[in-house]
């Protein structure tokens, strides 16, 4: 089967975002180690593989096609934070990111009648939902439990519990 050359554009421009997010998120994960939120560092640590394997499923699905996925390289990501909170708010932008780019290419398979990029997006349009979520839920825990060291400290504790929950199979 063969795809468009817009449609393997934009698919090696999200391993592209893949790749991006993955080393946000490894770096978010560095910084919440080395500032103390072991918590949140499990769990950045955690979501920096799981969007490897988003890139790998897209670098699969690319060559499976014989379409040949492009490696790219990708710029270094933000090493530093103010708080904890404006990096779950960087997060959240950057799986916003994500979800427009998965939203254009659903557009472009509609467009170009390609069922089968089609079908292998629909996978990611419902991730893109449960990853929105998640941030959205953990900057609820900010306005809950508060800002103080006593709420930070609770919050590094639940991520540290949904570091530690088996995830759902992504491949």
């Amino acid at each position: 089967m063969k795809i468009s050359i817009k449609m393997k554009k934009a698919l090696n421009d999200q391993v592209a975002l893949e790749a991006s997010a993955s080393n946000n998120y490894l770096a978010m994960a560095s910084w919440c180690e080395v500032t103390g939120y072991q918590g949140a560092a499990n769990y950045f640590y955690a979501q920096s593989d799981e969007e490897r394997t988003h890139l790998l499923k897209v670098v699969h699905y690319l060559n499976a096609l014989g379409a040949v996925a492009t490696i790219p390289a990708i710029k270094s990501p933000a090493s530093s934070y103010k708080s904890l909170e404006g990096l779950i708010k960087t997060a959240l932008k950057n799986e916003q990111t994500v979800t427009t780019a998965i939203h254009k290419m659903v557009e472009i398979a509609q467009k170009e009648k390609d069922h089968s990029t089609y079908a292998f997006l629909e996978w990611f349009v419902n991730e893109q939902v449960q990853e929105e979520t998640k941030f959205e839920t953990i900057l609820q825990k900010f306005d809950l439990l508060g800002r103080d060291k006593l709420g930070i400290n609770e919050i590094d504790k639940f991520l540290a519990v949904k570091a530690s929950a088996p995830s759902e199979p992504t491949v």
